[in-house]
C-alpha cells in the first residue's frame, strides 16, 4: 500500500512540475522567413493575392482543393484539412486565417518591404500560432520551426524563381 501511495504522489508532483515548467513556454509563437526578390511590387502581389496563383509557387497547394464563398476564391484546404483563408490584402500585407484541427486558428501573412536595391521588394512570410496553456501543446511549440519553417523557405525560393525568370 505504501509503494502504490509513493507511485501517486510521484506521479502527480511530476505532473505538476511539468506543467509548471511548461509556463515558461511563450504562448504566441511566430515563425517567420524573408528573401529578397528582383521584381516588381506589382508582380509579387498579383501571385500572392490572388489564390489562383498559389499553385505555380506554393508548396501543395497545386495539389490543394479551393474554398469559394459568394463566388470568389478565398483560400486553400490542403489534403490534412488544414485550411489558409486569405482574409485582407492591403497595399503591403496579405493577412490569411490558418485553420488547423485540434489547434487555435492562427494566423499567416506576407510583408512587403522596400529594399535598398532598386526593383528589389523583401517578401517576409510568417505564421503566427497561438497555443493554449496545457503542456504538450507548449512542448509541441518546440517543433514548429522543424515543421514550417522549410515550408516558408520553399514557397518563398520557389516565388523568386518564378518572378525572377
Amino acid at each position: 500500500m505504501r509503494v502504490i501511495k509513493l507511485g501517486l504522489i510521484s506521479i502527480v508532483v511530476f505532473a505538476l512540475l511539468i506543467t509548471g515548467f511548461s509556463l515558461f513556454f511563450p504562448s504566441n509563437i511566430r515563425i517567420s522567413k524573408a528573401i529578397d526578390i528582383n521584381a516588381s511590387k506589382d508582380s509579387i502581389m498579383f501571385q500572392i493575392s490572388n489564390i489562383e496563383n498559389w499553385k505555380n509557387w506554393f508548396p501543395g497547394a497545386d495539389s490543394a482543393e479551393l474554398i469559394m464563398k459568394d463566388g470568389e476564391i478565398k483560400g486553400i484546404r490542403t489534403l490534412n484539412k488544414q485550411q489558409l483563408i486569405v482574409n485582407e490584402i492591403t497595399d503591403s500585407t496579405v493577412l490569411a486565417i490558418s485553420k488547423n484541427p485540434g489547434f487555435k486558428d492562427g494566423k499567416s501573412g506576407w510583408n512587403f518591404i522596400p529594399a535598398a536595391v532598386p526593383n528589389t521588394i523583401t517578401i517576409q512570410w510568417y505564421m503566427d500560432f497561438h497555443l493554449h496553456w496545457y503542456p504538450w501543446e507548449k512542448f509541441s511549440s518546440l517543433l514548429l520551426e522543424k515543421r514550417y519553417g522549410p515550408l516558408l523557405e520553399i514557397g518563398l525560393s520557389n516565388l523568386k524563381k518564378l518572378l525572377e525568370k
